[in-house]
């Protein structure tokens, strides 16, 4: 670890400065350096309070709106239906083979579920406790009465904020209003108090006492970042080529903008430097921006030492060279195409996608029996899904071999076809037996094919399966 965490009356050498110094075996695991985020205000920290509050409010809200889907549906907008293996989203009902969409929706930066809920823990800590260095000296301080209230009320909240967002996740997976009702008078099963305590402490856990550490440890976003970038990328970045030498403006003495303030370490979430370049740890929050361009206007001088800006330019600037803007170029070009080919590939796929599938399992025990007239029969299980709201009737036909015929248990045989029925919105399950001439079979194991179609729409749906007999 750097020396980022160096934050005014905190000292923390790095291990290059403790190895000069003689201190040469040094753990691999260094003990957390608790951070004390100040508060600031900028621009940045504007647009991150309005993305903290419009997720937080979709959040806690979105289980509450209501979507009609007709008779026997549910009728809640966001549901994760487990029993009935349904993801419902609005006017989209995704079946279980099709969770793969979700892949779709991931995000990070503002929208981190680990961001929103520190910054929100982090809000309570400073209401109750004050701002950084007030909250320094209370824990420093010794153990009084106000300094128990003060902590019993924040950890309260804390606790409190957590069971509230593990009530809303589990609202996701059962109706809402039922759920609310059930819980409270103490009807709800102990999968629900059960999960609820669950994700409440994961929450409590990761966002009031983790924080930084899951950015650093847990998250696989920094593992892959710096293969994804290059000189082009706008990060925030210090402008070192105007801030050094650091130190305090003073008469005859050439120094750089920097004054070694050490803003931009005190409110970073994270705890480090930015002027020690691109780290691990840096969540792009941008919040060393605001903090410096409030002491670049207290003194007079341009703002931006701190900004969004590319490797590239600040060393054109340190060399004298001309600064350039490269927004379109081969990386960018990549990327956009592969955004744009996985968003269209799912919206395509959405729209044209089938509302009647079909597979089926061939028989394991006995592969297949030999009847009193010589022909081979085998069996097979039929699973229909009926991705419609109304029930439907299909036709199901095979072929592949010569003088095929379909019987279903409980059913009537038929040469070459038979009629399924399958309910709404639902996997109809059927047993098949599929019997054939044994002449017609030139090996033990020959390839057929079921194809199942809409009796209205004429939809069809196939599956390649295989019919096995006796050794030739």
């Amino acid at each position: 670890m750097s020396d980022a965490t160096k934050v005014e009356d905190i000292d923390v050498l790095s291990r290059k400065e403790q190895q000069a110094q003689g201190k040469k075996d040094l753990p691999l695991y260094a003990d957390r350096v608790k951070v004390y985020p100040k508060r600031i205000w900028g621009r940045f920290r504007k647009l991150k309070s309005a993305a903290l509050f419009i997720l937080l409010a979709i959040y806690y809200l979105a289980p509450w709106i209501r979507w009609d889907r007709g008779p026997n549906a549910p009728d809640q907008a966001i549901l994760v239906d487990m029993p009935g293996r349904r993801l419902y989203f609005f006017w989209i009902e995704l079946w279980p083979q099709e969770i793969y969409y979700l892949t779709g929706v991931l995000w990070c930066g503002y929208a981190c579920p680990q961001t929103v809920w520190t910054d929100l823990f982090l809000f309570v800590e400073r209401k109750i406790e004050g701002d950084r260095n007030t909250r320094m000296k209370l824990d420093k301080g010794p153990l009084t009465g106000a300094k128990v209230w003060k902590k019993i009320s924040k950890h309260a909240i804390w606790l409190l904020i957590s069971l509230v967002t593990g009530g809303a996740w589990i609202m996701y997976f059962t109706d809402a209003p039922t759920l609310v009702t059930e819980f409270f008078v103490g009807q709800s099963s102990t999968a629900v108090y059960g999960f609820t305590a669950l994700f409440a402490a994961t929450t409590y856990l990761l966002a009031g006492w983790a924080r930084e550490q899951v950015c650093t440890y847990m998250c696989p976003w920094p593992r892959f970042q710096a293969a994804m970038m290059d000189e082009d990328s706008l990060i925030v970045s210090y402008q070192a080529w105007r801030g050094e030498p650091r130190g305090k403006p003073k008469k005859g003495a050439e120094v750089g903008d920097c004054i070694d303030c050490k803003l931009c370490v005190a409110v970073c979430p994270t705890g480090i430097d930015i002027r020690d370049g691109v780290q691990l740890e840096c969540i792009g929050c941008a919040l060393c921006i605001d903090a410096c361009d409030g002491v670049m206007d207290k003194l007079g001088r341009p703002r931006n030492l701190i900004a969004y800006d590319t490797e590239f330019n600040q060393a054109a600037h340190a060399t004298g060279s001309k600064p350039r803007t490269r927004i379109i170029r081969p990386r960018t070009i990549v990327y956009s195409l592969a955004m744009l080919m996985v968003a269209g590939f799912m919206v395509m796929t959405l729209a044209m996608r089938a509302t009647t599938d079909i597979t089926v399992l061939h028989d394991r025990n006995p592969l297949f029996v030999q009847l009193s007239d010589g022909s081979i029969r085998n069996g097979y299980t039929v699973k229909i899904l009926n991705m419609r709201r109304e029930a439907r009737s299909y036709d199901l036909a095979v072929d592949g071999l010569e003088g095929l015929s379909l019987s279903v248990v409980g059913g009537e045989q038929d040469v070459g076809a038979t009629v399924l029925d399958a309910k709404p919105d639902s996997v109809a399950t059927y047993k098949i037996y599929v019997a054939a001439p044994r002449a017609a079979l030139a090996a033990a194991i020959e390839e057929v094919t079921f194809t199942l179609t809409n009796q209205e729409t004429g939809e069809t749906a196939r599956h390649e399966t295989v019919f096995r007999g006796p050794e030739q």
